[in-house]
């Protein structure tokens, strides 16, 4: 059994989360404030030493930190963009958050813009545009189920025409392809959760109480 202080309080903050399985207590809520507490305190040091300290302060008051470099000014209107959001906590002056908040919000969705469509829209319809017909059959029916698939799918979307005849046992196929793919994503995400319940077991039975030894 390990003697470590910190494994202790690994294993017993783990135990806890675990003891939600029987049901909600009080022992699972410490360990789940704990963990907000600490995330909270963490990401704020992280965003304090690089976002505020190094990437505004040290870039505009170099000086201050012993640096030779020239000031950038510009780097302090993220500062006071900042400041307007955080203004949300005074009373009286809540209306200046949105100012902030707006700022952000079309900035971003600027920059995004482009990288969404490019990786949401432009490169899928590149995958789909394939050969049909190759000398190669496994390539031949991936392709195949890749172009049929798409368009089916998106085919049973299409809500401007009645889905029935040859058009609704398409739309039909394009259910039965999104079924797959959703159900693909499903167990992606169960194998996930496993993957994290087997290491967290594989350290109390090994870090913790060193009965098992791989």
């Amino acid at each position: 059994m390990s003697t470590q202080i910190i494994v202790w309080i690994a294993a017993l903050l783990t135990l806890c989360v675990f003891s939600f399985l029987y049901k909600d207590n009080v022992f699972y809520k410490l360990a789940e404030h704990i963990f907000v507490g600490v995330s909270s305190a963490w990401l704020f040091a992280t965003y304090l030493h690089s976002d505020i300290m190094e990437d505004m302060l040290l870039k505009a008051f170099p000086s201050a930190f012993h640096q030779t470099s020239v000031p950038d000014w510009k780097v302090l209107g993220g500062g006071i963009i900042g400041l307007l959001i955080l203004s949300r906590l005074i009373p009286g002056f809540v209306i200046l958050s949105r100012f902030g908040v707006a700022f952000i919000v079309g900035f971003q969705t600027g920059i995004q813009l482009f990288d969404t469509i490019s990786a949401n829209i432009l490169q899928q319809l590149g995958s789909t545009i394939v050969p049909l017909f190759t000398r190669k059959p496994g390539e031949m029916i991936k392709n195949w189920i890749s172009v049929v698939g798409t368009s089916s799918s998106l085919a049973y979307f299409y809500f401007s025409k009645e889905q029935k005849g040859i058009f609704g046992m398409f739309t039909r196929l394009g259910i039965w392809f999104l079924m797959i793919s959703f159900g693909a994503a499903y167990g992606s995400t169960v194998m996930t959760r496993m993957s994290i319940l087997i290491g967290r077991i594989y350290f109390l039975l090994s870090n913790w109480l060193g009965v098992v030894k791989i």
